[in-house]
């Protein structure tokens, strides 16, 4: 079935306690404590909330919730931490990691996330989403909602098999922002293939076109800020981006028609070229959201259909006959 993740906030802190923290040692135990404090600061950010916000959710002082996400607590109990998921927007594997990061434990059996405040507030868009949720899935390829943000909105089951390897990270997993996702998880460039020409760049330049569109867009900020956080990927977004848009042109930038590579899951496939194709509707584009589907090609000499064992179908279809497949 297709994940529907939100219209808008990341989902980030979702799998990024898979650790377990008890018993560290002192050193470890400093990490463990800016872990924390990152975390709910990050969240905070992704959702574009100050202190003083959340501390009008929670209904406690600004001074009481700084502390919180200083870390000064003298006891995380059952009660603030579920007040934390709530304030925070948290489904419910994020309260899950929540609970685990900060007292190493799963949170009580009877919590369970509200997933109706992660859907529009416009009945109209919530029953086209679901609908479109099964559109999605009926293709087998790998296929995405964003927003401008890059935050995904939808993916379907193509999409959570392609990126099935990546590991657990508090906020560049693929399904939850897929700019972060590119920039710096660990394991990206295991699946993108040329990571760093083919993909880093050009999304780079899209994000600096979004941010110059729109400069007081916290979530566009927050990635800022973490661009400017890692020198490798500052010096690319400064120094790195305008020689490649000179020597290239804007249109290098455009997602619409790149072809580009990836490693399919199946590991019999190998690497296999996929064409990017984005696209919105008039419902799409009224919600922010732009759809992105990743047309793979099959390995020259293989037949189309069905990989046993697993992999995606390949659907033998109508085709132009002066468009040569991408597998020829």
């Amino acid at each position: 079935m297709p994940y529907l993740a939100a219209v808008g906030p990341a989902d980030g802190l979702a799998r990024a306690g898979e650790e377990r923290l008890a018993g560290e040692e002192p050193a470890r135990g400093a990490v463990r404590s800016e872990r924390r404090k990152e975390i709910l600061r990050q969240r905070r950010e992704e959702l574009g909330l100050s202190q003083e916000d959340l501390a009008a959710r929670l209904r406690i002082s600004v001074r009481a919730y700084g502390n919180w996400e200083r870390g000064l607590v003298k006891e995380w109990t059952d009660r603030k931490l579920l007040a934390l998921a709530e304030a925070l927007e948290m489904s419910e594997r994020q309260c899950f990691w929540l609970f685990r990061v900060m007292v190493d434990r799963d949170p009580p059996p009877t919590w369970r996330a509200a997933e109706e405040n992660r859907l529009p507030e416009d009945p109209a868009q919530r029953d086209y989403l679901c609908d479109y949720a099964a559109l999605m899935e009926a293709v087998p390829y790998p296929s995405f909602l964003v927003d401008h943000r890059w935050d995904v909105a939808l993916t379907n089951s193509a999409f959570d098999q392609l990126f099935q390897s990546v590991r657990p990270h508090p906020t560049a997993l693929p399904d939850d922002n897929f700019l972060r996702f590119v920039l710096f998880h660990p394991d990206a460039a295991a699946v993108l293939e040329d990571h760093e020409p083919a993909w880093c760049v050009p999304l780079l330049a899209q994000f600096a076109t979004a941010l110059d569109a729109a400069p007081e867009d916290e979530g566009l900020r927050s990635i800022r800020q973490e661009v400017a956080r890692d020198p490798f990927m500052e010096a690319a977004y400064r120094y790195g981006v305008p020689h490649w848009l000179s020597m290239r042109g804007a249109e290098a930038a455009e997602q619409d028609g790149a072809v580009r590579t990836v490693r399919h899951p199946d590991p019999r496939r190998g690497l296999v070229r996929c064409r990017m194709v984005a696209e919105t509707s008039r419902m799409l584009d009224g919600m922010g959201l732009t759809r992105i589907t990743l047309i793979l090609a099959a390995p020259q000499g293989a037949p189309a259909g069905p990989v046993q064992g697993g992999g995606f179908a390949q659907q033998q279809g109508a085709r132009l006959r002066a468009v040569p497949s991408l597998g020829e």
